[in-house]
């Protein structure tokens, strides 16, 4: 492990899976680098493989309950950075001090009718987490057809109502 300026980590891990979640353990050794003491998602910088070489990708790294974390690699980055599961990378991280959690995405009109109709999902709703409202939102924001808006409208509001037990790969 090499410490480039404070602030700043580049080691070598192996992307591994969990669940459908490409990710490489950070330690809490490793962590403490980057910043002591975090308890809760922390904001980072990140290349692999030195990719991107422009502007490094904002990714939270997630606590695993240990002192590690989870840094997830969504599929931009694996591609752009030409890796895969099992893949043996060099991961550079700098805390990223800039952070300002951004507004969540607007909540669509059709899933605020729906909540309407259903006081149990719109308990569970506002019960959320604020970072598990905000997966929502953005998971929503992405949506491009009437027929998945629908689809998924039925299973978050299922999800929320304790009927349906799958939406967005876990169990609610």
């Amino acid at each position: 492990m090499t410490c480039p300026p404070t602030g700043s980590l580049r080691f070598n891990g192996i992307i591994r899976i969990l669940g459908i979640n490409p990710f490489v353990r950070v330690t809490a050794a490793r962590a403490r680098t980057l910043q002591a003491d975090w308890r809760r998602p922390m904001p980072v910088l990140v290349r692999v493989n030195g990719y991107p070489k422009s502007k490094p990708w904002r990714i939270n790294m997630m606590p695993m309950g240990n002192g590690d974390f989870y840094l997830y690699l969504h599929g931009d980055v694996r591609r752009a950075s030409d890796t895969a599961v099992g893949s043996r990378v060099t991961v550079d991280l700098k805390f990223d001090s800039e952070y300002r959690n951004g507004p969540l995405q607007p909540v669509p009109a059709w899933f605020r009718q729906a909540l309407g109709k259903n006081p149990k999902a719109r308990s569970a709703w506002q019960e959320l987490i604020p970072s598990r409202k905000k997966e929502i939102l953005r998971y929503f924001s992405q949506l491009k057809t009437a027929e998945a808006r629908s689809r998924n409208l039925k299973r978050a509001i299922g999800a929320l109502a304790g009927t349906t037990p799958r939406f967005m790969g876990r169990d609610w």
